[in-house]
Parts: structure tokens; sequence; C-alpha cells
């Protein structure tokens, strides 16, 4: 096969790979980043709320 056979093949596949494997792998992470954020700010506010209640009395 030529140079630019090989080329072509190797792009397609890497591009199928990247798009199958590796992006819904990152959606994956960003979304259970997200969760985390969220449950790590409820958290914070809880704390920061029954921080001031328990001062205040």
């Amino acid at each position: 096969m030529s140079r630019v056979v090989m080329l072509v093949i190797g792009t397609l596949l890497g591009l199928f790979v990247l798009f199958n494997f590796l992006l819904p792998m990152l959606v994956g992470l960003v979304k259970l980043a997200l969760i985390i954020g969220v449950i790590a700010v409820l958290v914070f506010v809880a704390v920061a709320v029954v921080g001031k209640s328990s001062r205040s009395h």
C-alpha cells in the first residue's frame, strides 16, 4: 500500500478511537466532577447554615 492510503487509514482509525472511546470517557469524567462539585457546594452551605445558627444561640 502507498503511504497516502496508510495515512488515511491511520487517521480514520484514530478518529474512530477518539470519538468512540476517549470522548465518552471525558464526558463521563466531567459529569462526575459536576456531581461531586454540586454535592460539595450543598455540604458547604449546610455546614455554614448550621454554624451560623449554633453561633447565634
